[in-house]
């Protein structure tokens, strides 16, 4: 059976990992989710620190699991520590990037200004 495509106006992306096409999204379960994870207060005290950029391998598989069940992947962090990715740790971080712009902007990547 054939997976819809990600949406991403509803905060979806998609990443294959060990060469099966999967759908994540940060649903409010999963926010909720990552927000005792990171021990955060609330959703402003949650996105500072995933702003910050000092995110730890254990902070990207938090993140990436609770995508992965907010699209609907029953899987466990244990399991998604094992997964594979084509690109490595970068592909990893990439996707955790791409997760969070759409979560937190609408689907849309923020403008640049223009310098000129």
């Amino acid at each position: 059976m054939m997976r819809a495509r990600a949406n991403r106006h509803r905060g979806e992306v998609e990443a294959v990992f060990d060469g099966e096409r999967r759908i994540l999204c940060l649903t409010l379960g999963a926010l909720a989710e990552l927000e005792t994870a990171f021990a955060a207060d609330g959703l402003g005290d949650l996105g500072a620190r995933l702003a910050s950029g000092r995110l730890r391998a254990r902070d990207l598989i938090a993140i990436i699991g609770a995508g992965l069940r907010g699209g609907g992947n029953a899987i466990d962090d244990e399991e998604v520590a094992a997964l594979g990715i084509e690109g490595g740790i970068a592909a990893y971080a990439g996707l955790v990037g791409e997760l969070l712009t759409v979560t937190f902007t609408g689907g849309e990547a923020p403008r640049k200004a223009d310098p000129s």
